[in-house]
């Protein structure tokens, strides 16, 4: 069937600001479905509150609302758009999937004559009501664990009588495991029941058998108006049942799964996909197989693109949003090309030749005393993957790309050797498990206790005892003696050059040289979704080490962008919207725009967005090889936040042309110490300070600057380890802690301005002339980290003297800095006095911010500053004036009951809204205002 013609304008519901289990994925899926929705002629009309994303930018559709996901938003856009046919539910994870249900529930698809398409509401019914899903799979012969959903504490009890521990609790309608969990023993049955009868919105759980240690698989499904269904991918869990699918490590295609077996989950999975609802569009389904006999029960079903989605999508190249969304309008899988060969239909199964390593992101250091033990709830604030043309080096790649200081997977001095907390780790798993069986592995432990305590399948054991024995192997010989075999197979599985060097006992570099001088070089293959059977249009590469390489370089002018990695804390996806406009405003001057990123999750890693897509770890060695392969016009390092601001000293180094403000700059501005005596020499004020090298100086410094202090190490991303003390033993006793955790690093102590008001502004340079795109005033004092804190743009309270310090400083600063490009400057306001509390010389939470309120192209214009292609005059400056927008931070508490949501100089929220006001007489503000001094801890 073509196209469904009476569809011409269509509403997608977005899925609000990133939390612990909802993050960047969706918005890659929403600007996917737009795009591809567009591409049709049919109008898209978008509601979303998350500012930092391209989703809500409007390039990605016709009408963009950052309005609350409340049925008051959907029916204020529905009374101001009468011509919208349609609304797509299914791009934006549980927030949007519950937001669809609840104006179902009230009328009012049904009142302004709206259809659903993508789904169908009975089919979500289904598979989020714990029971309803019960006894559909029962009713299709589908197996599944033994229980019973309880409604009271009472029936809960009865039924965990009846089946005995351990057991699973599971509340309904509640997104990455939430209030779900294991219980082992009777005694602790209690709490867990309560806590999850109170997680689920409709009160509802399903107590069931565990099946604790089982193996997990998922299969992505996608099926048309006519019921064609094909299965995108195979993706295993490394890590056996017990722990979330979120906070897994996971591989693709399935690795250890029988053939039998995945033709009999096959046909579960497409079989529970028909049994749910007729819908047109993609599916994710979890299975969980019995190791001892390949007993295979359904866990559960998502008629929505997911987490996994977007991961499949980027491991097998098959855009599965963007085939979804034409899906949901009508056409069938046979009318559609493949998107990657443009030749062949997309009614095909991928086939990889090649092998992909999705591994999680967290950050338990943000909350202190928080359980980092894995389970049925998602902790993970983001992820990695890594391609590769064995499991072993996708697995590397990936570790490589967490940007924890590890190198790969060891060959790092960084092994743990208590054999008692390896044991522990091993039976009790936390984020850093993966690496703890390495190190049991060179400890000595048998494969069978590993296996016993970890129950991961024994082929994936024995890759990872594979690289020890490989690296007992090179440990034999030097740089000089290395046979070049073995040189080529430790690249072949992954190994970096510094892992090398460290086994070899000598250099990254001498490394480097020697495996070239082996000929020994990394080629790069194409991703095309066919295993090379048809050539690919796409350009869309990994590395290797092999004889062919696939990546052809043209003769055109070429710019390489830095991404910036795994989503976490302080570094969120408002450094995504900055690459991809990057990308698209290079583009616009001409440049052949060449994309390195390895987030699995993002907008800037769809082979769409950039001319060339190297989906690679952003590690020096991976970079440099590339650009000695493409040899750019320069890099651009201040869009990727920290991740590639990091790497400009090796760029500068190697003599990279840095695209914008130099390195030395960069470099000036991290540094606090230089960038006071700028500050100094320029007649800026700024808190009094001083570095320390270790706690005794610490002391004495205090003595001289008076407490309360803020100690903050430098080069440091959200804030990590400030902390504000207010007496000699804190002092002490922090920077202990931060010189442990951070060795080497430069720690400052600033006298603490107390009951300051704060205010950032954001400016684009050329290193002439200085534009202020933005000042935004905290509702916080400060000592609230400024991602963590209500931002009101423009501000509030300031009067015209404050406000005409905070503009002559920000252009004195840029000036100062050279800046070409973005600039980020924080103040600290105390009677009527600005003070300097930072530079950062990028892109920053806050400019997509800036740009979305104020309707402006800020980072386009900012690119072609970088580029040289422009001065900051040549840009009409017209910002969009009317009331204010509040920047609304957002946090994941919930999923550590037993944090402390105190709030301090080091950030802890994962995402932010953005909530527009007329006036500040608005409800809202006066609210927030009132309890500005709430959580504000020392």
């Amino acid at each position: 069937m073509p196209k469904d013609q009476s569809i011409k304008s269509v509403l997608i519901i977005g899925s609000g600001p990133i939390v612990i289990g909802q993050a960047a994925e969706f918005d890659y899926s929403g600007t996917q479905a737009a795009r591809s929705l567009r591409e049709e002629g049919i109008e898209v009309i978008l509601i979303n509150s998350n500012p930092a994303t391209i989703m809500t930018d409007p390039i990605t559709a016709d009408h963009v609302y950052l309005l609350p996901l409340e049925k008051k938003s959907i029916i204020k856009i529905l009374k101001e758009h009468p011509q919208i046919d349609a609304v797509l539910p299914t791009m934006g994870g549980q927030t949007a999937l519950n937001l669809a249900i609840d104006c179902d529930k009230a009328g009012i698809w049904e009142k302004f004559g709206i259809r659903i398409i993508g789904v169908d509401i009975n089919a979500i019914e289904t598979t989020e009501d714990r029971e309803k899903f019960r006894q559909k799979m029962l009713e299709l012969g589908v197996g599944v664990c033994q229980g019973s959903t309880a409604t009271s504490f009472l029936q809960g009890k009865e039924i965990a009588q009846e089946i005995g521990f351990p057991l699973v609790i599971r509340p309904s309608y509640t997104l990455g495991g939430t209030g779900g969990g294991f219980v082992e023993k009777a005694e602790d049955f209690d709490k867990a029941l309560t806590a999850g009868l109170h997680a689920s919105p409709i009160h509802e759980v399903l107590v069931e058998q565990s099946i604790m240690g089982w193996k997990e698989y998922e299969l992505e499904l996608l099926r048309d108006n006519i019921g064609n269904i094909i299965i995108i991918c195979s993706i295993e869990n490394f890590d056996p049942m017990g722990v979330h699918t979120g906070d897994s490590i996971t591989v693709a295609p399935a690795q250890t799964l029988p053939d039998t077996v995945y033709q009999k989950m096959r046909n579960l999975a497409i079989k529970m996909m028909n049994g749910i609802g007729q819908f047109a569009g993609g599916c994710n389904v979890q299975f969980a197989v019995n190791p001892e006999n390949d007993d295979i029960v359904g866990i559960e079903i998502n008629p929505r693109v997911s987490r996994s989605s977007a991961l499949a999508s980027k491991a097998t190249g098959y855009p599965i949003a963007k085939i979804a969304a034409k899906l949901a309008i009508g056409y069938n899988l046979d009318e559609l090309t493949n998107p990657i060969t443009k030749t062949t239909s997309a009614f095909f199964e991928p086939a990889l030749d090649y092998v992909i390593v999705k591994i999680p992101r967290w950050n338990f250091d943000k909350f202190e005393g928080a359980n980092r033990y894995l389970g049925l709830q998602m902790k993970s604030v983001g992820e990695v993957m890594g391609i590769g043309r064995n499991f072993q080096e996708a697995l590397q790649k990936a570790c490589q790309s967490l940007e924890i200081k590890r190198n790969g997977l060891g060959a790092d001095a960084k092994e743990l050797t208590n054999q008692e907390q390896i044991l522990h780790s091993l039976k009790n798993p936390s984020w850093n498990r993966l690496f703890h069986i390495y190190d049991a592995f060179k400890l000595g432990i048998p494969m069978r206790t590993i296996q016993d305590l970890t129950k991961i399948d024994k082929w994936f054991l024995s890759q990872i005892e594979e690289l020890l024995a490989l690296e007992r192997e090179i440990q034999k010989y030097t740089l000089d003696t290395i046979p070049p075999s073995l040189m080529k197979e430790a690249k072949s599985l992954g190994y970096a050059d510094r892992q090398i060097a460290h086994l070899l006992r000598c250099l990254e570099s001498e490394v480097h040289s020697k495996r070239l001088e082996m000929g020994i070089k990394r080629v790069f293959k194409m991703v095309d979704t066919c295993s090379a059977e048809f050539e690919a249009k796409t350009p869309y590469f990994y590395s290797t080490f092999e004889e062919e390489n696939e990546s052809i370089v043209s003769d055109k002018k070429k710019v390489v962008i830095l991404g910036s990695g795994p989503i976490r804390i302080g570094q969120g996806i408002e450094f995504d919207y900055s690459c991809v406009h990057g990308l698209l405003a290079a583009k616009e001057c001409g440049y052949e725009t060449i994309m390195i990123n390895c987030n699995p999750e993002t907008v800037s890693t769809d082979p769409d967005i950039s001319d060339k897509l190297y989906f690679e770890p952003v590690f020096w060695e991976n970079i440099y090889d590339i650009i000695e392969h493409e040899k750019p016009e320069g890099v651009i390092v201040q869009l990727g936040g920290q991740t590639a601001l990091k790497l400009a000293e090796k760029l500068d180094r190697y003599g990279i042309k840095i695209m914008g403000t130099d390195f030395k700059s960069l470099d000036l501005a991290e540094d606090r110490g230089s960038f006071s005596t700028l500050l100094k020499e320029n007649g800026i004020p700024y808190p009094e300070f001083g570095s320390i090298d270790d706690a005794e100086q610490a002391v004495e410094l205090s003595r001289k600057l008076g407490f309360p202090l803020l100690v903050r190490p430098s080069y440091v991303l959200g804030g990590q380890r400030m902390k504000i003390v207010i007496n000699e033993r804190e002092l002490e006793k922090h920077v202990i802690d931060v010189l442990r955790d951070i060795p080497g690093n430069k720690v400052l102590l600033d006298h603490f301005l107390e009951g300051a008001i704060e205010a950032e502004a954001d400016a684009i340079c050329d290193g002439e002339n200085v534009m202020i795109i933005g000042v935004m005033q905290h509702i916080e004092p400060a000592g609230i980290h400024s991602g963590d804190s209500y931002a009101v743009l423009p501000p509030y309270n300031l009067g015209d003297f404050v406000m005409q310090q905070i503009e002559v400083y920000t252009k004195k600063i840029a000036l100062a800095l050279k800046t070409k490009g973005l600039i980020n400057i924080q103040f600290a306001i105390k009677d009527d006095k600005v003070y300097i509390i930072e530079a950062n010389p990028r892109a920053s939470r806050t400019v997509p911010f800036i740009a979305k309120a104020y309707r402006q192209p800020y980072v386009n214009w900012a690119t072609k500053v970088m580029l040289g292609e422009r001065k900051v005059t040549d840009f009409e400056y017209a910002p969009y004036r009317k009331g204010y927008a509040i920047k609304v931070p957002v946090f994941s508490f919930n999923k550590f009951p037993n944090v402390n949501k105190e709030l301090g100089p080091e950030m802890k929220s994962t995402g932010e809204a953005i909530y527009f006001i007329e006036d500040l007489m608005d409800d809202y503000f006066l609210q927030i205002y009132s309890e500005r001094n709430l959580y504000l801890s020392k």
